[in-house]
């Protein structure tokens, strides 16, 4: 290669060494969020001993000490399909990214041809003329005239020079997109949790409500039974009997109902744990009872969640994916460098094909700039702003919906504790009225519509304390689950591993 000929191709690497590192578009900087979108403090707490630390968090369900709750929750990790198929976004988040970062390289591309073909005279001709004279005569191009064989097979090479950080902002933006999708998984994780440790409850609180009314119907049997002696006796009148016979009957009228939510309690469990409906019937058909969790809430302060809460992790994953798109729809501004190039063999006779005249070869340096696109490019950058803004806007709002949830949470865990306490006393004292008006009934000292009125109360509030039972343990689990309980936000293996291409992120089990 001449100077001469060499001169453009210093030109081109003088340049793109000029404008190495340079990448148009905002540099993303995380959201700073004021005081008054996180308070330094919760407005409302829990009037309970509070955990000592956080990170009772990342496996809340053991303090609830239920081995059972444990196992399903382990299970749930390996046969729940949404989780699986968050771990399919991670996976595609990944491929994604390797596409994004093999615009560094070049693209090199091996093929190989043979073509027959004959070239028409009065094209050969037109292309000859005006040409000087060789003095070979007509003989070749009468030759080339006929059909002849074409062999080649070379190497072809195209390289964009990321000149302004197109491909450098593209592989930003993919980066962000994939820790997105693993913040994406770990909030299905956080929300599965939850749903598991919600229907066990809701399946043991009908089951303590059958209970309550597999008692009271056999009470009540007693009762009508008694009454039926002291009829056939003389001693009462059919009124009692026909009241006892209908407040039997309006107990027995309950159970089918507290069937049907112990059935779907139990199908929605095992259709998270991704088994069929009706799995889990003979494992948990006996009444265990509510778990006993420890009375103590690790909810830490309101700006725990910026750093727990996996959907808020993830929208800002989302705001600095789509800031680095701003970049990429810049560098359409500026020049585009594209080294091409091309070396193979070539020749009429494939025999001929590995001798040294058969090779070529070709360095096209290109650059493009466009100078006039009717405004597309810089409305492309306005949107992609508004997109940003948007994005921002998302942030903001996943942040202050997870105070307000937060906030709920805990007013309603330690209002409904409240109201527990009070149906227990409740329930204790109608136990004993039931008692005392049974004796004086017998006795004669009361009518029986008293004792009816006693029984009915004491099942009302016996079925109110079970569900109420219940409903602390779901309002705990929801505050869990609203603080971003059920991984470790201290650790950070899962995202190395998505970045250095594992092939899954791993589970709660690996993480611990």
């Amino acid at each position: 290669m001449n100077r001469s000929r060499a001169r453009p191709l210093a030109y081109f690497a003088v340049l793109a060494l000029l404008v190495a590192g340079c990448a148009v578009g905002p540099n993303y900087e995380p959201p700073d969020l004021t005081v008054e979108t996180v308070p330094d403090q919760w407005r409302t707490t829990v009037e309970t001993e509070m955990a000592a630390d956080t990170t009772d968090l990342e496996m809340w369900w053991v303090s609830f000490n239920d081995s059972l709750l444990t196992e399903l929750i382990r299970r749930s990790e390996f046969g729940n399909l949404e989780l699986q198929a968050a771990v399919g976004r991670v996976a595609e988040a990944r491929a994604i990214r390797g596409v994004a970062k093999g615009g560094f390289w070049p693209d090199i591309v091996l093929g190989g041809a043979y073509s027959y073909q004959k070239l028409s005279e009065n094209g050969l001709q037109g292309a000859q003329a005006g040409q000087p004279d060789d003095g070979t005569g007509a003989g070749a191009s009468s030759l080339l005239t006929e059909p002849f064989d074409s062999w080649n097979a070379g190497l072809s090479l195209s390289w964009e020079i990321d000149l302004f950080g197109r491909i450098r902002r593209t592989v930003e933006a993919a980066d962000a997109q994939l820790q997105a999708s693993v913040e994406d998984y770990r909030d299905v994780l956080v929300t599965l949790y939850g749903e598991v440790g919600s229907a066990y409850v809701d399946a043991r609180a009908f089951q303590t409500r059958l209970d309550f009314a597999s008692q009271n119907v056999a009470a009540q049997e007693n009762s009508l039974e008694l009454t039926r002696d002291r009829f056939n006796a003389g001693l009462t009148s059919a009124l009692d009997v026909a009241q006892a016979e209908q407040n039997l009957a309006q107990t027995k009228s309950t159970i089918p109902a507290l069937e049907i939510g112990l059935e779907a309690a139990l199908n929605r469990l095992a259709v998270l744990l991704g088994e069929a409906p009706g799995s889990l019937h003979d494992e948990l058909q006996e009444h265990a009872g509510l778990p006993q969790p420890d009375d103590k809430v690790a909810y830490g302060i309101p700006a725990d969640l910026l750093r727990r809460r996996p959907d808020i992790r993830q929208a800002e994953r989302l705001l600095a994916s789509q800031t680095a798109r701003i970049g990429i729809a810049t560098a359409d501004l500026y020049p585009t460098l594209t080294l091409g190039g091309s070396l193979g063999l070539e020749a009429l006779e494939f025999d001929n094909l590995a001798e040294g005249s058969s090779l070529f070869w070709s360095i096209v340096p290109k650059i493009t700039w466009p100078i006039f696109t009717g405004g597309k490019i810089r409305n492309r950058i306005r949107a992609e702003e508004a997109r940003t803004a948007q994005a921002l806007a998302a942030y903001e709002q996943t942040v202050l919906r997870a105070l307000e949830e937060v906030q709920n949470a805990l007013v309603a865990y330690g209002q409904e504790k409240m109201r527990r306490d009070r149906l227990l006393e409740a329930v204790n004292a109608s136990q004993r009225a039931v008692d005392l008006v049974e004796t004086q009934y017998l006795s004669g000292l009361t009518n029986f519509q008293n004792f009816l009125d006693s029984q009915r109360s004491l099942f009302r509030q016996q079925d109110e304390l079970a569900e109420s039972s219940g409903q602390v343990r779901n309002n705990l689990i929801d505050l869990n689950r609203a603080l971003g309980g059920g991984w470790s936000p201290s650790q950070a293996e899962m995202t190395a591993a998505a970045a250095a291409g594992e092939t899954a992120p791993p589970t709660t089990g690996g993480d611990r």
